[in-house]
């Protein structure tokens, strides 16, 4: 830093500072720090060492200002408040999408939006241009959010795939039906023909599609689907524990439970504890995405492995394309099957 004209106290370094030091025009500097374009590689070196040496810090109001962008990117959830503490999904993307941002040195801001009131506000906030771009994770059918920011112009990517949102909406999603077709596959190959599934919320892209794996694989192996063996759950592990509690009343035979969460899946082995059933000798159970809650849970879970660290990356690299002009894309990550104590 240098001293001011007024006395002892320090002002930060300028864009100034760093030409001076680098021995290169305030243009160079300034190409640098929008992306190099246009910059030999020494320049660009020796601007970096300079920034380093002056501890120069960008200011993006000022930036922002003359290109009308931002430089920061939205992760908005549209749960519950209480879900992002209780769901270790949403913490590892958001992480993952922290990370990746930051080699970018992009800032990642939450948004919680588990209200209709909550959306509305978020979605202001957003079209008003205070982020140039969505992350948008755990969308429901029927919420409006998606449409509104993809109408307004924003450049948007989901996490999972669209569900009664038309086209031209970026995605990253697992492979939810293979990884379910997987997973019951695994169930069925141990001999188990009373198989149950606690799906997912049936208005979510993963309850969808994970649903469907399921019964083609009863299907494919002439096992008859029995209604009675199958009901709804909400990623919770409350859901979980009534959802077990509901198949054992209906089918007390059950000998296998495909879950559609890890989260619930706990709740499941609960349910089944509590009952005098034993896992796997009398119920195998397998659960899905391999979070913290899968080798939390006693006996530990076998599991669908969901890639979140690809997931994330490839989020934020498809929306960082978006902003840059790009058109939307579409991303499907294959899932894996991993095995443990509880089948």
């Amino acid at each position: 830093m240098t001293m001011s004209q007024s006395g002892g106290r320090r002002r930060p370094p300028t864009i100034h500072d760093v030409a001076r030091e680098a021995g290169v025009s305030r243009g160079t500097v300034s190409r640098v720090l929008n992306g190099g374009h246009y910059v030999s590689p020494a320049a660009q070196e020796s601007v970096n060492a300079a920034i380093r040496k002056t501890g120069y810090v960008v200011n993006r109001h000022a930036r922002s200002l003359i290109t009308g962008r931002s430089d920061s990117i939205g992760f908005l959830l549209t749960e519950p408040q209480e879900r992002f503490f209780e769901d270790p999904n949403f913490n590892v993307l958001l992480r993952g999408c922290t990370q990746a941002l930051a080699a970018h040195d992009i800032p990642l801001l939450l948004m919680l939006a588990g209200t209709e009131d909550e959306r509305r506000r978020i979605t202001r906030y957003i079209t008003a241009g205070h982020v140039d771009g969505v992350l948008l994770v755990s969308s429901h059918s029927g919420d409006p959010v998606a449409e509104q920011l993809r109408d307004a112009g924003v450049p948007l990517v989901m996490c999972g795939k669209p569900i009664g949102v038309g086209s031209k909406i970026s995605y990253v999603a697992a492979d939810d039906r293979d990884g379910a077709r997987d997973m019951v596959r695994h169930l069925v190959s141990l001999g188990r023909r009373r198989v149950g599934m606690v799906t997912g919320p049936l208005d979510t892209p993963g309850g969808v599609e994970r649903l469907a794996g399921y019964r083609e694989v009863l299907t494919e192996s002439g096992i008859d689907l029995d209604e009675r063996l199958v009901t709804s759950g909400d990623y919770s592990r409350a859901g979980g524990e009534a959802g077990a509690e509901l198949l054992l009343k209906r089918a007390p035979d059950m000998d296998a439970v495909f879950v559609a969460s890890d989260l619930m899946a706990q709740g499941v082995l609960s349910a089944l504890h509590r009952a005098g059933r034993s896992v796997p000798g009398d119920v195998a159970v397998g659960g899905f995405d391999d979070s913290s809650a899968a080798v939390a849970a006693s006996p530990e879970l076998t599991t669908i492995r969901q890639p979140y660290d690809r997931i994330s990356s490839e989020m934020v690299r498809v929306l960082l394309a978006q902003i840059g002009g790009e058109d939307p894309a579409a991303v499907i990550l294959p899932t894996e099957l991993v095995k443990r104590q509880s089948t």
